[in-house]
């Protein structure tokens, strides 16, 4: 690939299995992308959702990163409306004393969950409102010019952990952009504002002490297989799985009621948050991928994998590893 390459590791809790299994399952993919040569993994911060094992997001990292020992690690990101910027920058900077030159922080300003999750997280509704703000303050504890007198963050202070500001909209490229800040697009889920929030992104960004140029990180979903049906079988199971977990409603559709809804156009909806993804073999892949980072203006990719099981998700990350000159060996 011409831009580096990294994942966006969900933390699944599969079927049948526990939260316990999904760490483990992290810990290996995270040695295994360590050696293929991926740039970064990161997690996100969710809340109240029985398949996702990343809401405390800080201590997957701190067990990850006591795992493996170059790729870097991070959140992509945590819900900063969710928590008081000191305590944020009091986790982060305890990770970056830890494991020094290894550490992200991608900050978001959606809640990761329901409006009642939303509350049993003690969120005050307005709290979005004041992102902007919040994140100067993580900023000022983090690089030792605190916005509070008196008051710094130990660990924390003078780490210049790096800020990333994450979005699926235009409010996070223009605010990202005013701060100087890396912009990272969801576009794995959410494609529609992609090229406009770039555009705006790097039409508006002022140059900070942290960055002296734009630099945006795009997310695609990926299916890798060793052949093209193998891919398109992936992905078929793949979106009967989504349409089941997000119209479901607490069942679990068979195949062919699966199927049925993903033709309605509620499933067709479900179906478009995978608009930018790369399915197929790994010459089809790594031409998509090529493609993608143009089409984007992309300064690196985070993958995202859509494959239904995790021999499966290995083994994509794996054929994309080699395809794309990753592999360190």
């Amino acid at each position: 690939m011409s831009v580096p390459l990294s994942i966006l590791d969900l933390a699944h809790i599969g079927p049948g299995e526990t939260a316990a299994d999904s760490f483990a399952a992290s810990v290996t993919m995270a040695q295994q992308a360590e050696r293929w040569g991926y740039h970064r993994i990161w997690y996100a911060e969710h809340h109240n959702m029985p398949t996702i094992a990343s809401s405390a997001t800080s201590v997957l990292i701190a067990h990850v990163a006591a795992n493996t020992s170059r790729i870097r690690l991070g959140a992509g990101g945590v819900m900063l409306p969710n928590h008081a910027p000191l305590l944020i920058a009091e986790q982060f900077g305890t990770l970056a004393a830890l494991h020094p030159d290894r550490i992200d922080l991608g900050l978001g300003r959606a809640p990761g969950s329901d409006q009642n999750t939303m509350r049993a997280l003690r969120r005050d509704p307005s709290s979005a409102d004041r992102f902007p703000q919040d994140v100067q303050e993580l900023q000022g504890y983090l690089t030792d010019q605190t916005r509070i007198p008196g008051v710094n963050a130990t660990p924390g202070r003078g780490s210049d952990v790096p800020l990333y500001i994450l979005g699926s909209s235009l409010f996070g490229a223009q605010l990202a952009a005013a701060l100087g800040l890396p912009y990272a697009f969801a576009s794995h889920f959410a494609p529609a504002a992609l090229l406009d929030a770039v555009a705006t992104y790097r039409k508006g960004f002022a140059p900070s002490a942290q960055l002296d140029h734009p630099y945006v990180i795009a997310g695609v979903s990926v299916i890798v297989a060793d052949t093209e049906q193998q891919a398109e079988a992936l992905l078929r199971d793949a979106l009967r799985k989504r349409v089941t977990q997000m119209l479901g409603k607490g069942r679990t559709f068979t195949e062919e009621e699966a199927d049925a809804v993903l033709e309605s156009p509620a499933g067709q909806q479900v179906a478009q948050m995978l608009h930018y993804a790369a399915i197929g073999t790994p010459p089809q892949v790594r031409a998509y991928l090529d493609e993608f980072t143009e089409h984007a203006q992309a300064d690196e990719l985070i993958v995202v994998s859509a494959a239904p099981d995790r021999s499966a998700w290995l083994r994509s990350l794996e054929l994309l590893a080699d395809v794309s000159n990753l592999t360190m060996g």
